[in-house]
């Protein structure tokens, strides 16, 4: 299953997007922000790109200024790829 990150170059507010999310019953986690993203303080909140247009309301309504976009995680053939959303 695809997923998307929400990045963020803070920790406490990556967190804090995380908590907004599940509050608006969004299936959030916070993750490691992998590499390939080169962007971010190492901790995005990881979604279901099924709850897209839910989570992107919430994280734009949230004003984080540290928020630094999103990126889709592609599983395919047992590979993962990121790219940008």
């Amino acid at each position: 299953m695809d997923a998307i990150l929400a990045v963020f170059r803070s920790r406490p507010q990556a967190y804090a997007c995380v908590e907004k999310l599940k509050r608006y019953g969004v299936n959030a986690s916070a993750v490691s922000t992998p590499t390939e993203a080169n962007v971010g303080c190492g901790i995005s909140a990881r979604f279901p790109a099924a709850e897209f247009a839910r989570a992107r309301s919430v994280v734009a309504a949230g004003g984080w200024p540290s928020f630094a976009g999103y990126f889709r995680v592609v599983v395919r053939g047992g590979s993962s790829f990121v790219v940008r959303a």
